[in-house]
């Protein structure tokens, strides 16, 4: 990189790949090797988690657990505010919208320190029981090694990206032991272009990190269930039923969290954010226990039916025999996660959203079998198990938005299609109603407000990717307000090859244009040069391009209605330059090849 000394060992081992090795070929071994690093940081983050866990569950306070609900997670989110405030000195962010504004607005770039604040700050929180995931880290770790490595290696913008999609990927592969859906997930969520030259990469991405989970943590996965069950027929009504309730839980998530998080941000002082969302998530995990932690151990008990071992220690173990109070449950699990987990990002704890959306949609699948199964009017019951795997596609497909992702990661942890109908049934019907009132995901809802964000249309990424700054032109000489027409002709036509003048006063603020056209019947008369001014010459300009606030598309709309050739651009009103249609579509030409390449 400009102006760092690079490595000899390095610089040396860069002219020997550019002599013997492609740059496809040089892509595929940098996969394979960041593949590896997101397995390692998985392993790193998830061991390090239990190890809190297991601490936390020793002998002597296993008999006060109960009453350790409550203090634990505000112990661990003070801790991670601590390590934030002191150590790391800046932001942690969530793990995947981070990486999707890096990828946005940063060219792919990321800091360095966000390869290790995940891992430190994320198993603290999800340890002491913030009812958050450790996928969203996961991913944010592993996309870091990737944006770093490609840096180092004096990758592109795009080949950055897509090595960042392969973190993303490993990530997941690693996690789930789910390689097919870590690779569509890094397709859908990060908006990879799938073509031949990315999916091979992902390929090698995503096997290389299952294959260091598998040297670390053997064949465990997170949710070791086969299926019981098989798929009828007869219950396709049902799963089109549970598609639309999935909506209107996908819709109930994602308005919630945004509305928590709403609430958080009139409180400026992070300590009081901290006693605040703290304490109320103290509360929350006392009375709910299940809502401690990820819930993985939940959802394995329900896929059992075991609700005793799923509820925890609770005041109402003695009615489980009771169906309206299991249902009751189960419903306040299905509200209360999304306040939980939202709670705990607003209270200073670093994780991710991924496993509260497959807690609660476990949930919810589980109580609507139950439900229908109680009202007695099918000839065979439901399968509550598959309903409950179901039911985690249908939430994730709707708050994710992440259709496929959803139904071949249920798939995998399955080992086996035998639910792929009623999966891309409930995932897609979820999807389809869902995004008629939600356009945008958990995940990329911030950025799309922002206008900050990539999608698969390509004309979009590319002006999101544009730098306005790049296409300013200075070359024209500004006005002050009361010049005279002599003035004008002799400061200013003399002297600018350009056929517009900016009008501005002592204090740079820009007051108007100035067209050629306007003087040139009377430029040459000599008679008006002291008794014409300029300010009865000026005009406003048709739009003006404010850098601070206009994007690339509010400034490409702004040519199309104006139908001007150059506009002004302005920084609090002080005046820049001018932006040109014509070098705004070349430049956009060439970032377009840049992406695309």
């Amino acid at each position: 990189m400009p102006g760092r000394k690079r490595n000899p060992l390095l610089l040396r081992f860069l002219i020997w790949r550019t002599k013997n090795l492609s740059q496809q070929q040089f892509v595929m071994l940098l996969s394979a090797l960041i593949g590896f690093t997101a397995g390692l940081g998985a392993v790193a983050i998830k061991n390090l988690t239990h190890f809190i866990q297991l601490l936390l569950e020793g002998k002597f306070i296993a008999n006060y657990h109960h009453a350790f609900y409550f203090v634990f997670p505000v112990i661990g989110l003070a801790i991670t505010m601590v390590i934030i405030k002191f150590f790391l000195r800046r932001p942690v962010g969530h793990g995947i919208p981070s990486t999707l504004y890096a990828i946005s607005m940063k060219k792919g770039i990321m800091r360095r320190m966000h390869m290790f604040a995940s891992l430190i700050t994320a198993p603290i929180t999800v340890g002491f029981g913030g009812s958050v995931g450790l996928e969203g880290p996961t991913v944010a770790t592993g996309a870091s090694l990737g944006s770093n490595i490609s840096r180092m290696f004096n990758m592109n913008q795009a080949t950055r990206t897509l090595l960042i999609g392969c973190a993303a990927a490993g990530a997941m592969s690693s996690i789930f032991k789910a390689p097919i859906a870590a690779i569509v997930f890094a397709i859908e969520v990060f908006s990879l272009d799938l073509t031949l030259a990315s999916l091979l990469p992902l390929l090698l991405a995503s096997v290389s990190a299952i294959l260091t989970s598998y040297f670390f943590f053997g064949s465990d996965i997170i949710l070791p269930f086969s299926l019981k069950d098989n798929f009828e027929i007869a219950d396709v009504p049902y799963y089109i039923l549970l598609g639309v309730t999935a909506s209107l839980c996908s819709i109930y998530f994602t308005k919630t969290y945004f509305k928590i998080n709403d609430l958080f941000k009139n409180l400026k002082n992070p300590i009081m954010r901290l006693l605040v969302g703290g304490s109320a998530l103290g509360v929350l995990v006392y009375f709910i226990p299940p809502l401690y932690g990820e819930g993985y151990d939940v959802i394995n008990n329900l896929l059992q039916e075991d609700y005793v071992q799923a509820m925890g220690n609770t005041y109402f173990n003695a009615y489980f025999d009771n169906f309206w109070v299991v249902i009751t449950l189960l419903a306040g699990l299905v509200v209360f996660k999304i306040v939980a987990t939202s709670l705990t990002f607003n209270a200073g704890g670093v994780g991710g959203i991924f496993a509260p959306v497959l807690f609660m949609g476990s949930t919810m699948g589980h109580l609507f079998a139950l439900f229908i199964n109680h009202l007695n009017i099918l000839k065979s019951p439901l399968s509550v198990s598959n309903f409950t795997l179901v039911g985690m596609a249908g939430l994730m497909a709707g708050v994710l938005q992440a259709p496929l992702t959803a139904i071949f990661l249920i798939a995998e942890l399955t080992h086996g299609y035998e639910l792929f109908v009623p999966l891309m049934i409930t995932a897609a019907i979820s999807f389809m109603v869902t995004t008629q009132f939600l356009p945008h995901s958990v995940y990329t809802m911030e950025l799309a407000q922002r206008g900050e964000l990539i999608t698969h249309n390509k004309d979009q990424a590319v002006l999101t990717l544009m730098e306005i700054n790049k296409v300013i032109e200075n070359n024209f000489v500004p006005l002050k307000l009361g010049m005279t027409l002599g003035e004008i002709v002799h400061k200013g036509v003399i002297r600018s090859s350009r056929n517009i003048f900016p009008v501005v006063d002592d204090e740079n603020n820009f007051m108007g244009i100035l067209l050629l056209d306007d003087i040139r019947p009377i430029m040459f008369d000599k008679k008006l040069y002291d008794k014409v001014k300029i300010d009865e010459l000026m005009q406003s300009a048709p739009e003006i391009i404010d850098s601070n606030k206009d994007g690339v598309r509010t400034i490409m709309k702004k040519f199309q209605d104006s139908d001007a050739w150059n506009l002004p651009v302005v920084k609090e009103n002080k005046y820049q330059g001018f932006v040109s249609k014509s070098k705004l579509l070349t430049a956009y030409r060439k970032k377009l090849i840049e992406v695309t390449v």
